[in-house]
């Protein structure tokens, strides 16, 4: 049976974001997935990224995340994702779901209900990490 969602906390949302390598990508799925701050995450493809960053074009290689959690996860998957991210600006780009599969959206919610609650003991800095 097809539900529609209604703004509610429990709502299920999408998540993109990315890392600069493989290793990274997998390492922060895992954690995040083990933290039930997402009830799945996806680790994609390398893709080629282009952008403007401090005035000038840069690019290079990235891995593209897919993370499915609930609204009300969200603070904490920001500020965990901050936490284990390089960059000084993590994409984190969140999708609303119209709709979707009644026991999809209800495993979800009962997925990452645990990693509502938990609070990191770090602060979210989001501040230029070393990459080696």
């Amino acid at each position: 049976m097809v539900r529609r969602q209604s703004g509610q906390p429990t709502d299920t949302v999408v998540v993109l974001s990315n890392a600069p390598d493989l290793l990274l990508a997998k390492r922060i799925a895992h954690v995040l997935v083990e933290e039930a701050r997402v009830a799945c995450a996806q680790v994609g493809a390398a893709q080629t990224a282009m952008y403007m960053w401090d005035g000038r074009l840069d690019g290079g290689e990235e891995i593209p995340l897919t993370f499915k959690t609930s609204a009300a996860a969200l603070p904490a998957l920001y500020q965990r994702l901050c936490e284990l991210h390089p960059f000084s600006v993590p994409e984190f780009l969140v999708l609303g779901v119209a709709a979707g599969s009644s026991s999809y959206l209800d495993w979800v919610e009962h997925s990452t209900r645990a990693g509502i609650g938990i609070e990191s003991s770090q602060q979210c800095l989001c501040k230029q990490k070393n990459n080696n």
